[in-house]
């Protein structure tokens, strides 16, 4: 469907994207007379495939859709009626509303939907779709007591969000003038290579609202003086290229300024996210290798150039907080944060929740199949913890020794943390650049250590100190959050390691030796 959607009546709109293909094709096939359109996932998978079938303010929300109840709600608007009887929730909004409407008693009623807003609900290439949606960041001139949006969001200390992120725990801002004040000519990469099945928060951006992404991405890229906006992502992600690429080519044109939004593909490989091997991979190096710092990517980046590499959901918060009139969260850490919840549960979801609000909160959007023994929260190199509450915002993860890669990842009393543990130190082995000793070797030590538990040893002391070498002397995140999944094991669930040294496994989950 071409043109502006939002004020569409009336309109089936197709949310998911597994199964969402055939009630796609059920309701275009059941009646020409009521336009279909693919919009992507709203994060909610459990729910999905989603149709919504809107009728002048009122839209119906059939979950877990059919191709027979697609048709059968096709053919009920073409006949100027909501099919009402076979939805899950039907929620009244205004007529013209370019954002989802969030039914009462649902699960997308969980945090708050502000960077998420349009997901589900817009047509993802559809630029007619995003302009309704108000500012445009990228062609914004108005100030607001004389300092202009970007300059609002830099004062207000966003930081930036993910491991693929330079600016990761940081203030943006401070990264924004370090190209402004460097040395060339200046670039903007959006990091979106994410490579971490545990984490798959931007990519849902750029499949579901990629110009919620690349509007703030060349906004940015004219407050530093930047031609061009490069856009990373994940070589094996078919959809997210598809979109990606057709909404870069005309978001450059919102402000009239000549900014080239480029899209890159990058290996599908955990360490080619991480800032620096991003931008090793873009400059066309086969064997990618973490960069040391200083100086890092804001003074010498992508080919010698002044470079502000930040993820799809900090530019999509950038475009939030600088329109937004009122800013949700903590001071220290404002606006909101994604979480990809996954493990124990009957499908995973993608939670938004403001900084002041905990983890447990996350689990409202959930179906848990089984009672919590433990989370890992940040990702493959996340923290673990038997307790989930805990602040959603960067100093509460940190403090807590969580990673703030957006992932919380639910494990039951049948798994055990030292397994659990080992599983991602070989992964740390198997997978690291080997640039720098710390990680290179510390990561194979690091292994050896924890399988020597199985035989009746006590490595304790030395897997903590090992660890700890490791989290603060290698050179890149890749190295220093290795560590995180073995030191929060052995401070949370020490009682699991004497267990193995004794030959038990408490969770029945590894054979260990009988002494």
């Amino acid at each position: 469907m071409d043109g502006n959607t939002s004020g569409s009546s009336p309109v089936v709109r197709v949310a998911g994207t597994t199964g969402s293909s055939a009630i796609r094709t059920a309701a275009s096939d059941a009646t020409g007379d009521v336009p279909v359109v693919d919009v992507g996932s709203t994060g909610a998978t459990a729910i999905e495939p989603l149709l919504l079938a809107t009728l002048e303010g009122e839209t119906a929300f059939i979950t877990e859709c059919k191709p027979d109840a697609a048709t059968a709600a096709t053919e009920a608007l073409a006949d100027g009626e909501l099919p009402d009887e076979t939805a899950t929730w039907v929620g009244e909004h205004d007529p013209e509303t370019a954002i989802l409407p969030i039914p009462e008693r649902s699960r997308l009623e969980t945090g708050e939907r502000r960077v998420l807003e349009a997901c589900g609900w817009v047509d993802p290439i559809s630029e007619d779709d995003y302009l309704a949606r108000g500012t445009v960041l990228s062609s914004e001139t108005t100030e607001s007591d004389g300092q202009s949006p970007l300059e609002l969001v830099s004062d207000a200390g966003l930081r930036g969000r993910g491991r693929g992120d330079d600016a990761s725990h940081e203030p943006v801002g401070d990264r924004w003038q370090t190209a402004i004040d460097a040395d060339g000519e200046p670039v903007v990469v959006v990091n979106a290579n994410e490579a971490d099945h545990r984490v798959t928060v931007d990519s849902l951006l750029l499949r579901s609202d990629p110009f919620s992404v690349l509007d703030p991405a060349v906004a940015v890229a004219n407050l530093i003086g930047a031609p061009n906006v490069v856009v990373y992502v994940n070589e094996s992600d078919d959809g997210v290229q598809r979109t990606t690429t057709v909404a870069a080519e005309s978001v450059a044109a919102f402000d009239g300024h000549d900014v080239n939004v480029e899209v890159v593909v990058g290996p599908d490989e955990y360490k080619a996210g991480e800032p620096t091997m991003a931008l090793e991979s873009l400059e066309g190096n086969e064997r990618l290798e973490a960069r040391r710092r200083p100086p890092g990517p804001a003074e010498y980046g992508l080919h010698g150039r002044p470079t502000i590499i930040h993820t799809p959901r900090t530019f999509a918060q950038i475009r939030q907080l600088a329109s937004d009139e009122s800013v949700v969260g903590v001071d220290a850490d404002p606006g909101t944060r994604l979480f990809d919840v996954s493990g124990a549960v009957e499908a995973r979801g993608i939670v938004e929740l403001p900084t002041s609000a905990t983890l447990e909160t996350a689990l409202e959007a959930v179906e848990t199949e089984k009672r919590m023994k433990v989370a890992c929260v940040g990702g493959t190199f996340g923290g673990l913890t038997e307790s989930l509450d805990v602040p959603a915002n960067a100093s509460g993860l940190e403090s807590s020794g969580l990673g703030t890669n957006g992932s919380i990842e639910l494990f039951g009393d049948d798994r055990c943390a030292v397994a659990l543990a080992g599983r991602r130190a070989t992964f740390a082995r198997e997978q690291n650049c080997g640039r720098c000793v710390p990680c290179r070797e510390g990561s194979v030590q690091l292994t050896e250590l924890l399988r020597a538990a199985y035989d009746d040893q006590d490595i304790v002391a030395d897997a903590r100190e090992l660890a700890r070498v490791m989290g603060r002397s290698s050179v890149c995140g890749f190295g220093r959050d290795a560590a995180r999944p073995v030191t929060t094991a052995l401070n949370r669930f020490e009682s699991e390691f004497a267990a193995h040294t004794d030959g038990r496994c408490p969770a029945g989950e590894c054979e260990v030796s009988q002494s």
